[in-house]
């Protein structure tokens, strides 16, 4: 192996020295310049030393040669180098390992945050397995910086891998949004195909847009209440309108025979619309209570109705987590949810 870690590099390409701080592979490794770390091929870094060298006889040099006043020559303007902004990024940087039969093998894959804009965000981010957080972090992204978020066992990729992450500008603007969610699930056959293809095409990263743009504020439409009241609306006070909820409840079961009493002649599919519609309505009514958790007893069976639930749980920004785990009041058939505000 031609670096170590620790070795002082040159980088070619912008002519700045660094250090490597990790072997990626034997042909990447993951360099620091100036407080910023990122990937590299090996054919884009070099040693220093001779750049020193000729640098310090170029000082030698130019200290002993004596200069006139007709021979300084006009300083040429430096072409700065143009960012381009497209927007915030989540790259996946795969490191490559090879195994007993001398394959090489995607090991672990390296999570950056990329901002590729002129803005500086807030951002609270969680990576998550089956619906349940892996990992979490709430931090600051700086203009055209990269961010190392963590590593992720490349094997628990088939475990419903999603990444959640919150934006709020670092300097809030009047017209902009106060916050911007935006998730990504990842399909483990088209990230081995976005491997395999990065591979042929000599690439570092898998790239994942998040976003171009920060969206503006929704303008919230106003009414003239007084106007309403005279021609025969009643008007409700809406600081009042949780006297008017359902009671909140702790614990929901959602057989069907409790909530229907004339139900056996009904097929599987108008049972389960009963079922979600009540989980539903609870759901709400939970949340509307500021509940700090539920518990939905869905029964085993099939399984059709817990899998309607999970993938319902999984869109709802209200949920922390939930699990579904033996109980000895219900066995495996309960989901205890678990709310954020």
């Amino acid at each position: 192996m031609k670096y170590q870690v620790g070795d002082d590099i040159l980088v070619l390409l912008s002519n700045e020295e660094g250090k490597v701080i990790e072997i990626i592979n034997d042909q990447m490794v993951l360099i620091e310049v100036r407080g910023v770390k990122f990937p590299a091929y090996m054919d884009q870094i070099d040693f220093p030393y001779f750049k020193r060298f000729t640098e310090k006889k170029a000082e030698e040099k130019k200290a002993l040669a004596k200069t006139f006043i007709d021979q300084v020559s006009k300083e040429k303007p430096v072409a700065s180098k143009v960012k381009i902004e497209d927007g915030i990024w989540l790259h996946l940087l795969p490191k490559f390992a090879i195994d007993d039969f001398n394959d090489e093998v995607v090991e672990l894959l390296k999570v950056w945050l990329i901002n590729h804009t002129k803005t500086a965000y807030q951002f609270t981010y969680q990576q998550q397995f089956l619906g349940i957080t892996n990992f979490q972090l709430v931090s600051e992204i700086q203009p055209f910086h990269d961010f190392y978020l963590h590593d992720i066992d490349f094997a628990a990729v088939n475990d419903s891998l999603s990444f959640h992450i919150d934006f709020s500008l670092s300097t809030p603007i009047k017209n902009k949004a106060p916050h911007f969610e935006t998730s990504l699930k990842i399909k483990p056959k088209q990230l081995f195909q976005k491997i395999e293809a990065l591979k042929d095409a000599n690439l570092p990263t898998v790239p994942y847009l998040l976003f171009e743009n920060y969206p503006d504020k929704i303008a919230e439409d106003t009414f003239e209440l007084n106007a309403l009241a005279a021609r025969g609306f009643k008007i409700y006070d809406a600081s009042k309108g949780r006297q008017h909820l359902p009671p909140a409840r702790s614990v929901v079961d959602l057989h069907i025979e409790k909530l229907s009493n004339d139900w056996k002649h009904l097929s599987n599919f108008e049972i389960l619309t009963i079922q979600l519609n009540e989980f539903e309505k609870c759901f709400d009514a939970a949340t509307a209570h500021y509940q700090s958790s539920i518990i939905i007893i869905h029964g085993v069976g099939s399984g059709k109705l817990k899998d309607e639930i999970h993938e319902l749980l999984k869109s709802k920004r209200e949920v922390k987590n939930f699990i579904n785990q033996y109980d000895p009041r219900f066995g495996y058939g309960a989901t205890e949810i678990f709310f954020q505000y």
